[in-house]
Formats: C-alpha cells, structure tokens, sequence
C-alpha cells in the first residue's frame, strides 16, 4: 500500500475524527501467521491508520439466522478449518471485548433486533487479519454476524446504520473476498503471482470501477453484471461483508486500494479503505 496514502487518511481523520472503513480480502488462514505481501500489508494498516478504540468486524464466516453482535469480556480464538499445520491451529489472539460498542452496535441498529452473543467469538476472517493489524492485542475486537437468510439489499442498508460508529472511534471491517470460488482454484498455479482467470480479472476491475463510482446498485444485484459474477460470487457469503462497508462509503470519502491481486486463478485478495 502506497505509504503517502495511508498518511492522507491519517491526516484526514485528525481533521474530521471519523474513523476510516476497511474491507479486506482475507484469503487463506494462512495468511495468519505467514509473512508475505497480503500481511505486511495488514501490518502497515495498523501502523498507520487511526488508533480505534475497538475494531468491528463482518466476517464471512459466521453466518446466522437473525443478527449478533459479540459481548464477551474476552472473545476465544476460533480455528475454523482443516488440514492446515498445527502451527496455525495453535495461535491465539488474546484481545478483549468490549460490551459497551455491543450494546452501542444493538443500539444504532433499528431495522432488527441484534442478539448479544457470548459463544462465538473471532473467527479466522477476524484474528488472521486483526492479529497482523494490532500484535500487542490491546484494541477490544467485536464481531457482527451476517444473516445469511437475507438478501444484499438488507446489509447494505443495515450497514449505514452503524454509520455513527466512525465518529465514536470504531473501525468497521469486511472480511471476505470479493472473487472467491473455491470450486474452480487451479491449484497447480497456487504460488504463480497474481495468477487469475480471464472472468477473475475482469469481475474483478468492474468491481473496483462500480466502488469508484459509486455505483452501489450494481454491486448489491450483482447477478446483473453478468455470467461472469455467478462464477465470482457462487455463494455470496465472502462478498457480503463488501457491501457492509459500501453501505458505509460516502461520497465525500476518498476510495484506496490495496492487496490488489489474484490467487489461485479464481481468488481476488482485493481490498479498499474509505476515509473522508
């Protein structure tokens, strides 16, 4: 990520005090505690952005019935996967929760009654990338579930309720992939840098191009953007948490990419920050 970037957002929040909104492309757990481009990345965010006062994260991989927000003192450190080394298995992430941005978060949310969960915690879309982001573990990290029974239309508009959360100091992250089809991953073409299908790139940029634009319709009913999308977004539930941060996006905000890259051939790690 363009260093002089990311001191403009800085900059731009000393003068406005809203906090940016972050998505992320957070690919394999793997990412978690390897050292590569994706999490130096990460590792510079947190380096750079505003100090919040607690992160809040969409992941794609709580999904539920209904709406919940994590109220735990101390969130445990969810290993939601398989086959990967042990190594991985046993990382925790010791940060704490924060009951207060909960009940805030169940506060500002009208549309639908928001349960206060004590049994999740931070699942591989949160700590993988948070851990990287705020190593001391010392910032409360919250979780806000994803009803998956609900179409793109309802959390797009659940999101811009959270918006007085910016100009509390809390960060609001997606976490997902805005390409991510595990069905069609050439495996073969893993480690081949920024390897992608022709229908992975091109999803890809008419993504990043309806963000720029701030065309949010044609991201919510995506389906309309071609045959290419059903191959992009098989199943929407990494791409859900975007649409919690365009809800988010204001006109006035500036629109930075960054871990702007395929994998896999049908993989997108790209990821944007909106800052006023």
């Amino acid at each position: 990520m363009d260093l002089q970037a990311l001191k403009k957002i800085t900059d731009t929040y000393k003068q406005t005090h809203e906090m940016p909104v972050l998505f992320v492309g957070h690919g394999s757990p793997m990412n978690g505690i390897e050292d590569n481009t994706f999490s130096q990345s990460w590792r510079e965010l947190g380096k750079q952005l505003p100090q919040p006062v607690a992160v809040l994260v969409v992941s794609a991989h709580w999904l539920t019935r209904g709406t919940h927000v994590t109220a735990m003192d101390h969130p445990k450190t969810i290993h939601d996967f398989r086959g990967f080394p042990q190594e991985l298995h046993e990382v925790e992430y010791p940060v704490p929760g924060s009951l207060s941005v909960a009940l805030e978060t169940r506060q500002l949310i009208t549309s639908t009654d928001v349960g206060l969960d004590h049994d999740w915690g931070l699942d591989h879309g949160s700590w993988t990338v948070v851990r990287h982001m705020y190593p001391e573990a010392n910032i409360p990290v919250l979780q806000l579930s994803i009803d998956y029974n609900k179409p793109a239309s309802y959390h797009y508009a659940l999101a811009k309720e959270l918006a007085a959360l910016r100009k509390k100091g809390v960060l609001i992250m997606g976490s997902g992939n805005m390409v991510h089809n595990l069905r069609m991953i050439a495996w073969e073409h893993m480690h081949k840098p920024e390897y992608g299908y022709d229908w992975t790139l091109s999803m890809n940029e008419a993504f990043k191009k309806n963000i720029l634009e701030h065309t949010h319709q044609n991201l919510i009913h995506y389906e309309k953007l071609g045959p290419a999308a059903s191959l992009a977004i098989p199943t929407p539930d990494h791409y859900y948490p975007l649409l919690y941060t365009l809800g988010l996006q204001s006109e006035k905000d500036q629109v930075q990419f960054f871990n702007d890259k395929a994998v896999g051939g049908s993989l997108t790690m790209t990821s944007v920050v909106f800052s006023r």
